[in-house]
């Protein structure tokens, strides 16, 4: 398994190790070299970042790296992750690369690697640059490092792509939107494209200084954008996070439309439209109960996986679906992207708010009723299989019974922290928040 690779690239803060220039240097060559060896030719890299401080450094870095191994190495510049995938895929590069951080505060930053399809890095890709990693201490001087070529017409290609291919016939005269981008990659794409399509916009979020990006603004921070929906009477808010590959909205009345209730809009509007083939939508096991009932209730089956949005991918793909994302806003549309579009998104619901005339963004989930949720965090010394241990495996089937199909039961490690987690879906919040620290405590108890 990859060391400093997650299940999204490589993260951390930046300036320390792997995001050191000598480091982002080894990375650059070790990728080029792979990718000479397999294609046997010049290797051509695209390299994309957000609002951070610290990208224009580590994009010279790592970009230096791939060229003295021969790669042919171009810069968007600002650009969103899904951006990147797209020009990756559709103008013929070998390997994209975008350095963001994504909703994590602006002292950190990271890098995302995309294959020809638009598809992130294989693990044993990532495996072989990390070897590299660790055993190459190249001598670096830094006056020899000079800046990647930008080319201004790439950002212009995806922004034309989101007007012209998925915006198309869509008019947003009579709009009126609250936008927040987060102080991100979103800003010259979504202010532009929202304002051309008619939308009357009220902007935050929407100027970075390199160190606010995702600071009290975007879709982890919905407090400020909740409150100018309500306060200027707007149609309804539409909030990206940094590198803009997820979006949250806000209706009309101030409430939150996170990624489970966008699921549920998208699926009912295909559905109606004949469009749902099959009938399946792909969520997380995180995703909330009210998502799978109202969805049962139309006829459509929810296939749940691990938490993650390759997990997600790889499910819409074996299984030929059209939509599917987590709840925290990352959908992805597999025929239109292979990665979670922010954008894309955004704009898909517009189309259904704009195909249903008279309708509030509110009135298209009306039909969903989220669950009550409790989730506990449990301090564990120890990660053994729950069913492994007798004594939790015998609360955890006490519970499921109690919950007889009226709710759900997950058990899980954090992946970064000693921590179990115990999230209780039910219709009694009561009960599901005592069944839910009854078994914090079985757990504290024995692991």
């Amino acid at each position: 398994m990859p060391k400093f690779f997650g299940t999204d690239g490589i993260r951390t803060k930046a300036g320390e190790f792997p995001l050191t220039e000598t480091a982002l240097f080894t990375i650059g060559q070790a990728l080029g070299e792979l990718l000479e060896n397999r294609f046997n030719r010049k290797v051509k890299a695209i390299i994309g970042r957000d609002t951070r401080a610290s990208g224009s450094w580590i994009e010279t870095a790592l970009g230096n790296g791939l060229i003295s191994v021969g790669a042919e190495v171009v810069s968007a510049g600002v650009i969103t992750t899904p951006g990147i995938a797209y020009l990756t895929k559709n103008f013929g590069y070998d390997v994209g690369i975008v350095i963001s951080a994504s909703h994590n505060p602006y002292e950190d930053n990271g890098i995302k690697i995309f294959s020809p399809s638009g598809r992130k890095f294989d693990e044993h890709d990532e495996e072989f640059i990390e070897s590299k990693l660790l055993t190459s201490q190249p001598i670096l001087d830094d006056s020899s490092l000079n800046p990647i070529n930008f080319l201004s017409e790439l950002p212009i290609h995806y922004l034309d792509f989101l007007k012209k291919e998925i915006a198309q016939n869509l008019k947003l005269s009579g709009l009126k939107i609250a936008l927040d981008c987060a102080n991100g990659a979103a800003i010259n794409f979504a202010t532009k494209l929202f304002d051309d399509l008619g939308a009357e916009l009220i902007l935050i979020g929407c100027q970075a200084d390199g160190q606010n990006i995702n600071e009290n603004c975007g879709s982890l921070h919905l407090n400020n954008l909740k409150t100018l929906v309500k306060k200027e009477n707007c149609s309804l808010g539409i909030a990206f996070d940094g590198d803009a590959d997820r979006t949250l909205l806000v209706d009309e009345t101030g409430e939150i439309v996170d990624g489970d209730r966008i699921l549920y809009i998208l699926a009912r509007h295909f559905l109606a439209n004949k469009k749902l083939n099959p009938q399946l939508i792909v969520a997380t096991v995180m995703s909330n109960l009210g998502l799978e009932v109202a969805l049962r209730n139309l006829g459509i089956d929810l296939k749940r996986t691990p938490v993650g949005d390759k997990y997600v991918l790889e499910e819409l793909l074996a299984t030929d679906s059209i939509v599917g994302g987590e709840q925290s806003g990352h959908i992805i549309f597999p025929h239109i992207s292979l990665a979670g579009d922010g954008i894309v998104t955004a704009l898909q619901v517009l189309h259904v708010l704009a195909s249903n005339p008279g309708k509030q963004l509110s009135e298209l989930s009306r039909d969903f009723v989220t669950f009550p949720q409790v989730l506990i965090n449990v301090k564990v010394k120890s990660k053994p299989p729950f069913s492994s241990v007798s004594a939790i495996a015998e609360a955890a089937k006490k519970v499921e019974s109690e919950l007889a199909g009226q709710g759900r039961l997950l058990l899980r490690y954090s992946g970064t922290e000693n921590l179990a987690r115990v999230m209780i879906e039910g219709k009694n919040l009561a009960e599901i928040t005592a069944q839910a620290e009854y078994l914090a405590r079985i757990i504290q108890e024995n692991i």
